[in-house]
């Protein structure tokens, strides 16, 4: 087990960065009386502040910041060593102290050769034990499953095919593989590689859950997949039984063995527990829950469902971004512009919030992913060496697609506080529809397009009392329709939105996450602040029982 390691003085500590710290606090001050109007209205600013790699498109100009706001940043990047934390994380370096643990979720996604991958073989070569498969022989072995499942060569107790998952686990273990499976649901190759087959997961140990995650299903062609690093997780362990006698029950004691299996690194609990030690699918402690999707943890009911070349386009959509946030430079590296300007954001301009706004209903799952890999990471209010932090980190998460969210706190976002947004939109639909032209003018698509265009200048631009004055508003309605604007966001366009994007998407919000983390200077990989209310119910589960 990983031990706690001293870390050296935090970065964020020493009197270089403090100076490049007042200096955005001074610019920020200068920044207050500037309207987006007045910044969108120099072209050059505006070219100046987009980026781009293959077919991802960032357009930030709509951020209240100027070309001189991204060099103070850079500063406080540099002075932080953010370029030097990135190397770190990709070299296996010990970059999480509290835990005393490698961060290489990017070894999960790598080929062979890639940096990451190496550092994850030197990483567990220095252990005196740990499992005994690498990335490539877990993914072989996931692979060779998936296709024996779906085949039919691989049987349930009754000599049926499994032709249904549900996949058991919360948090990280749920959060980003349903977010991959429902992003690919309606994508042509992914759709056409599930047909006839379902998955479902189970999360919550509310019974509710379980009689929806079960509604309609049959035992004899349900394969369960139970993932839990440790195969302790209170909620997870209990849903495992609950599934376990729901099989028992239908099929005998008999058929556990081949109607679950499980994600664990922990193989005798996983043989008490009925499943056969190997169909046991392990991965590794410098794989942090919330960004575990790539690993056993998504990649065995992703392969299930849609097959492994389809993950394996999603994994090397994940490390094509990996790659470009190794390498770019700032001012064209996506991830990085994007953690910068979040700090901007929350430290500077103090805003508290940050919406993730996706035009694309495939993307439904992603807020709620992205809330947690943000949230639980980079929630905290001590730097890495234990000190406090002297500014508020981590700001509070949320979103809904478009054009959903425009009907429900979009009004807010308008005219109430002001909410940092992220909108991502995609050129091509998963499932185009076009109506006659009398019926409708434009496609479904264009129409939902329409939209991710129109909302970020109407919340930079606003409308002022002159102009409605000017188009008649009544003047009693005059304040009501008032707009103020100057409300910040960014746009992120992909092409196709299919397993390869899916992957990039994913990269570029987890290394977000990672470069805010390193300008504060706080440790984004642990997560003490979810142990006291676990704690704390095992006591009064204790009291229900006696």
């Amino acid at each position: 087990m990983a031990t706690a390691t001293k870390p050296a003085p935090a970065l964020t500590q020493t009197a270089a960065y403090q100076q490049a710290f007042e200096k955005l606090q001074s610019h920020a001050t200068a920044m207050e009386n500037i309207h987006l109007r007045q910044l969108l209205a120099d072209e050059g600013r505006c070219q100046a502040m987009t980026a781009s790699h293959g077919d991802f498109l960032l357009d930030y100009s709509r951020q209240r910041a100027t070309p001189e706001t991204l060099a103070l940043l850079a500063s406080l990047a540099s002075a932080a060593d953010v370029s030097g934390r990135v190397a770190a994380m990709f070299a296996g370096e010990t970059i999480n102290p509290t835990e005393g643990r490698a961060v290489l979720h990017a070894a999960l996604r790598a080929r062979p050769g890639d940096a990451a991958a190496a550092a994850a073989e030197k990483v567990e070569a220095a252990k005196e034990k740990g499992p005994e498969d690498g990335v490539w022989a877990v993914l072989g072995k996931i692979e060779a499953f998936a296709e024996k499942v779906r085949s039919g060569e691989w049987k349930g107790e009754t000599g049926k095919a499994l032709t249904t998952v549900v996949a058991v686990g919360i948090g990280g273990s749920y959060l980003g593989p349903e977010f991959v499976y429902e992003a690919l649901r309606c994508e042509p190759v992914a759709k056409a590689a599930a047909e006839g087959r379902r998955l479902r997961f189970l999360a919550n140990v509310d019974p509710v859950d379980v009689a929806r995650a079960t509604e309609g299903l049959d035992p004899e062609t349900t394969l369960v997949v139970i993932v839990s690093k440790t195969f302790t997780t209170a909620e997870t362990m209990m849903n495992a039984q609950t599934l376990r006698k729901w099989i028992k029950d239908a099929l005998g004691e008999a058929a556990i063995a081949k109607h679950m299996v499980a994600v664990s690194t922990n193989i005798p609990a996983v043989e008490a527990f009925g499943i056969d030690g190997n169909n046991a699918f392990g991965f590794w402690d410098w794989v942090g829950g919330r960004y575990s999707v790539c690993s056993a943890v998504g990649v065995v009911p992703l392969a299930l469902q849609y097959g492994f070349p389809v993950v394996r386009s999603f994994l090397d959509g994940a490390r094509d971004i990996d790659l470009h946030f190794a390498s770019a430079p700032l001012e064209k590296n996506i991830p990085m512009l994007l953690g910068l300007i979040g700090v901007w954001n929350s430290t500077f301009l103090k805003y508290e919030t940050r919406a993730l706004l996706p035009y694309a209903q495939a993307l439904l799952k992603l807020a709620p992913h992205i809330q947690q890999v943000d949230m639980e990471s980079n929630g905290k209010s001590v730097r890495s060496d234990g000190s406090e932090l002297p500014f508020q980190a981590g700001p509070i998460n949320f979103g809904e697609p478009g054009t959903n969210g425009q009907h429900s706190f979009y009004q807010l976002m308008h005219q109430g506080r002001v909410v940092p947004a992220d909108f991502l939109g995609c050129v091509n639909s998963q499932n185009p529809v076009t109506l006659p032209a009398d019926v409708a003018g434009v496609s479904n698509h264009d129409e939902l397009m329409s939209n991710f265009f129109a909302q970020p200048d109407a919340l930079a631009y606003g409308k002022t009392a002159t102009e409605l004055r000017a188009e008649g508003v009544p003047e009693p309605l005059v304040p009501h329709k008032v707009f103020s604007g100057n409300r910040p966001s960014s746009s992120m366009l992909v092409k196709n939105l299919d397993a390869f994007t899916v992957g990039q998407i994913l990269a570029v919000f987890e290394h977000r996450t990672v470069v805010e983390g390193f300008v504060w200077g706080i440790n984004s990989f642990d997560q003490w602040g979810v142990e006291l209310g676990k704690v704390l119910a095992k006591k009064v589960r204790a009291a229900i029982e006696g």
